[in-house]
């Protein structure tokens, strides 16, 4: 099953879900690109809800440029096994080494805009971010790193605190508490 097959069958949690989806599928047959950054207007990312086993911390990054804590992922690059993506995404921005899916199947869908900043030097104009969220699972006994370049902190959070760290506010109020209310029927 291609990605546009796995969100065509992706069940909506709520408006929010229902109306990104929708989004991201016409992005997904009409715009070329869509799985890199060539394309400046929007493009695919993935990200992880990583969780402890007991499935009652979440680990966060604080990222440098949001300058919030936030969950770890990033662009698809031209992958367009975004699962992959969020593996690889968690285990760069946290040093963790033993990542693993709970599901294949994707958690949550959203379009995230994006402010327009700097980057390694260079300024990146405002574009939509087209994620797709994995529940992930890792040991939250696992030493954790910093990716220098992307953030300054790694840790884990208690799932209320994870949505109170976050100086976001779309993040924070549609997007956090919906995940942790989401583990609850997993």
């Amino acid at each position: 099953m291609n990605l546009i097959q796995k969100i065509e069958a992706y069940r909506p949690w709520n408006e929010q879900e229902a109306k990104d989806r929708e989004l991201i599928l016409e992005c997904l047959r009409r715009e070329p690109d869509i799985f890199t950054r060539k394309n400046v207007l929007a493009h695919m990312t993935a990200s992880g809800w990583v969780v402890n086993p007991a499935r009652d911390r979440v680990l966060m990054a604080y990222h440098r440029i949001f300058d919030s804590w936030s969950w770890l992922g990033g662009h698809a690059d031209g992958q367009e096994d975004l699962l992959a993506v969020a593996v690889r995404e968690v285990q760069e921005e946290s040093g963790l080494q033993e990542v693993c899916p709970v599901s294949e199947d994707i958690f949550s869908l959203e379009v995230l805009t994006v402010d327009g900043h700097i980057k390694r030097g260079a300024y990146v104009a405002s574009h939509l971010h087209l994620n797709v969220t994995y529940l992930l699972e890792a040991s939250d006994e696992e030493a954790l790193s910093v990716k220098e370049d992307e953030n300054s902190a790694v840790a884990w959070f208690g799932l209320q605190e994870t949505v109170k760290v976050s100086t976001e506010p779309w993040l924070r109020e549609h997007i956090y508490g919906k995940l942790n209310e989401k583990l609850h029927f997993m």
